[in-house]
């Protein structure tokens, strides 16, 4: 092995294109909307059991806490949704280019952004 090659495990020292942050938070929402999905497919499992365990849940989402869990796993769906279009967008060929990584990966925070807002205001007021 070489002893003169580059070692960087600091990785308050790297320093990543904006492309390089869209494409590690689509991994990110990738395994947050994993684990959510079992969140919710449990509580839509709940749900349809009784009348009684859907007024438990009901309650339950009332909680700011559960409610915060729910937002972030739909604010994950909605990210991994936009910057996956964004990835079919790149195989057919569209914003393949250096500026077109850019201006595709600036789309996908602002639209991500807008998204997540118009969920939480949703979920909470």
């Amino acid at each position: 092995m070489k002893k003169d090659r580059p070692v960087n495990l600091d990785l308050t020292t790297i320093s990543l294109p904006i492309t390089g942050y869209v494409s590690f938070l689509h991994r990110v929402s990738g395994i947050i909307m994993l684990a959510g999905i079992l969140i919710l497919l449990w509580m839509l499992d709940t749900s349809l059991s009784s009348e009684q365990s859907f007024n438990e849940l009901k309650e339950t989402l009332s909680n700011p806490v559960i409610t915060f869990v729910v937002w972030g796993v739909l604010a994950a769906l909605a990210y991994h949704t936009v910057a996956g279009l964004r990835h079919l967008l790149m195989d057919m060929g569209i914003g393949e280019s250096l500026e077109g990584g850019r201006a595709g990966a600036k789309a996908v925070v602002a639209l991500a952004i807008l998204f997540i807002l118009l969920i939480g205001g949703y979920l909470i007021w």
